[in-house]
């Protein structure tokens, strides 16, 4: 495993949409996914899209915690349902300490592979919800300040308050 740098704004391979993933029981899609989940963990994020590491394939990696199960690998995802809808703050590894307030759906079901090809569909809400629209986005090119209101930076710890205060008042509608 290794850690990957992260790509930053500016960075073309960030507004690319990424390629499908055809070839799966592969060692460097294997090699890929663990080196992204050690980047996530180590940055530390709840979810990375292998484009923010300079691959453009359609492969996301999630893990938002054990209240969301988890952590996720989800290759050549796509959302087929949504309802709903929540405002949060979000940032972006690729944005560091760069945060604004997006509108998304409160509620997803998104159906993917796995590593080996196989299909299966999963039902996310709330925090696991933000985070799979929010790394789909990235492997179509669409980056979270496009959509992004009330930019702003903020530390760290800054963020944390902001998003539990947020969480505690989430606007779901």
């Amino acid at each position: 495993m290794a850690i990957r740098e992260v790509r930053k704004q500016g960075d073309p391979v960030l507004t690319k949409k990424a390629k499908l993933v055809e070839k799966f029981n592969d060692p460097l899609l294997e090699q890929l996914v663990e080196d992204m989940f050690e980047t996530m963990y180590q940055a530390p994020g709840v979810g990375l899209a292998a484009p923010q590491v300079g691959i453009s394939k359609r492969v996301l990696v999630a893990d938002c915690g054990e209240e969301y199960g988890g952590p996720y690998v989800l290759i050549n995802p796509k959302i087929i349902h949504s309802e709903g809808t929540q405002i949060g703050i979000e940032g972006c590894l690729s944005f560091p300490n760069l945060y604004g307030d997006v509108e998304r759906a409160y509620k997803v079901i998104v159906k993917a592979q796995n590593l080996k090809g196989k299909w299966f569909k999963i039902e996310a809400e709330k925090l696991l919800s933000r985070c799979f629209q929010h790394e789909i986005d990235h492997l179509d090119g669409i980056l979270f300040v496009d959509k992004a209101t009330n930019l702003r930076e903020l530390s760290p710890e800054e963020y944390k308050k902001e998003r539990a205060d947020k969480e505690s008042q989430l606007v779901v509608s």
